[in-house]
């Protein structure tokens, strides 16, 4: 695998909340994604995921409760936990989660 520039990267993305995986590691996908400032809805995964901001902002609902993240900040999000993101969350984000169709 090459070097990745991950916000040059994220950067190039053709619009916010459109992902692109980088690469692989085992059943796991290690994904870029844009945040843009909009809200998105709650949803759970029947696997763990973890989101790791690089830059910006993320406030994060998990389980009806507020967790702000910063540059640098991952939480990792259980199984089955409901979860969204809040109105005002910009920046680049990175998600590992299981790649469903890699499994």
């Amino acid at each position: 695998m090459n070097r990745i520039d991950v916000p040059a990267t994220a950067a190039l993305l053709p619009r916010a909340w459109s992902s692109r995986v980088l690469g692989r590691v085992g059943t796991a996908a290690v994904k870029v994604l844009r945040m843009d400032g909009l809200p998105l809805p709650e949803e759970r995964h029947e696997h763990a995921e973890a989101l790791l901001v690089l830059d910006g902002r993320l406030d994060l609902r998990v389980a009806g409760a507020t967790v702000p993240l910063g540059p640098g900040e991952l939480y990792v999000v259980a199984a089955g936990v409901p979860h969204a993101v809040a109105a005002g969350s910009r920046g680049t984000l990175v998600i590992v989660e299981v790649d469903e169709a890699a499994g």
